[in-house]
């Protein structure tokens, strides 16, 4: 990942643009805009469970599984925002609703997921402390790549082409990850999360199979969390992939190590609810417990003080973020692509001393 230039190191008065969001009243709650989402999203789950309760063993009910990809995700907002604050400010409730937005409504771990996304707040692309860009299957730094073989350096070599499909097991992934959070001896309320979890998956599993064949079952769980996996990659990865890792000195400055490591898509209200909100990515970064809906009217302020002290915001079109997103994952890869590595590799044996006879 490439870095900004020095010449952003100084202090950038993150304190000031607070006082400013302040003085706006956008750090303010704004609880009814939450409850008429949530009653929106909610009202959309009765509505598929209800279709697909009346329509039981139907094929016809395989085209609701897109349906309920959009709903479950827009679910898992929720529950973003309601881990952030954004809902409520108070520490007991938002844990309360985090418990029954996100394990019993999401079938994601509460704990773990507050665990996991505030060390990327607190430090986003940075290799060694932010797990969403640490080491893995995908690589999102050239240095992560150095050392890899076989099938973990065929995968970085083309993980540009399997980024996409590789975002079709995420959903899974994300619960299969809660239930190991179970083990994670610190994890609060460890017992109620794990009924909470078992819950959810049991009042799947029961509409699923009371409406469907079991064939039918397999059918509609593949289509409706591959697709989940799909859109909740989409709506995180514009955010970071491809933004810089930080010098020393950026990663100091609150303000810069929010705004140079983000990036927002340009777009309108659709979008907006489509997203999460996390199409105003850099806004959420500064000031994670914004509610949802106040994000579109700090835009202008953070921009123009952005502008004001010459930090670069970086905001472009969905299409855009992907290609920018894709570009860096391709390059990542460089490294161990094509006829280059095999040069190294032939080049190392032979300058490899040939032990006796």
């Amino acid at each position: 990942m490439a870095t900004h230039p020095a010449a952003t190191t100084r202090r950038s008065g993150y304190s000031e643009l607070t006082r400013e969001i302040r003085a706006a009243g956008l750090l303010r709650p704004r609880p009814g805009s939450y409850a008429v989402h949530a009653a929106l999203v909610f009202g959309a789950l009765a509505a598929v469970v209800t279709a697909m309760e009346l329509w039981r063993d139907s094929w016809w009910l395989l085209g609701l599984a897109p349906a309920m990809a959009v709903v479950t995700t827009q679910i898992n907002f929720l529950g973003h925002d309601v881990c952030h604050r954004q809902v409520t400010p108070s520490p007991g409730r938002s844990r309360f609703l985090g418990l029954v937005v996100g394990n019993l409504m999401g079938g994601l771990s509460y704990g773990w997921w507050v665990r996991k996304h505030n060390a990327h707040h607190a430090h986003p692309n940075d290799l060694d402390t932010d797990p969403d860009v640490r080491d893995g299957v995908l690589v999102f730094d050239a240095t992560q790549a150095t050392g890899k073989s076989g099938l973990g350096a065929f995968t970085v070599r083309h993980q540009a082409w399997f980024f996409f499909p590789f975002l079709l097991a995420e959903a899974v992934n994300l619960h299969v990850a809660s239930f190991k959070e179970l083990a994670y001896p610190p994890l609060r309320n460890r017992v109620a999360e794990g009924v909470l979890l078992s819950a959810h998956f049991a009042a799947y599993g029961a509409l699923l199979v009371t409406s469907l064949t079991w064939l039918q079952v397999l059918c509609f769980f593949a289509i409706h969390k591959s697709l989940q996996g799909l859109y909740l990659g989409c709506s995180f990865a514009p955010g970071h992939k491809g933004m810089p890792v930080l010098t020393a000195a950026q990663a100091a400055d609150p303000l810069l190590r929010q705004v140079l490591t983000s990036r927002n898509i340009r777009s309108g209200r659709f979008v907006d609810t489509a997203l999460g909100g996390l199409n105003f990515q850099i806004e959420h970064h500064l000031f994670p417990s914004m509610a949802r809906s106040n994000l579109r009217r700090a835009q202008p302020i953070v921009k123009r003080f952005c502008a004001t002290h010459a930090i670069p915001y970086v905001e472009c079109s969905a299409w855009a973020s992907y290609s920018r997103a894709l570009r860096h994952l391709h390059t990542v890869g460089a490294g161990l692509r094509g006829g280059e590595s095999r040069r190294v590799a032939r080049a190392e044996r032979r300058a490899t001393p040939k032990g006796p006879a």
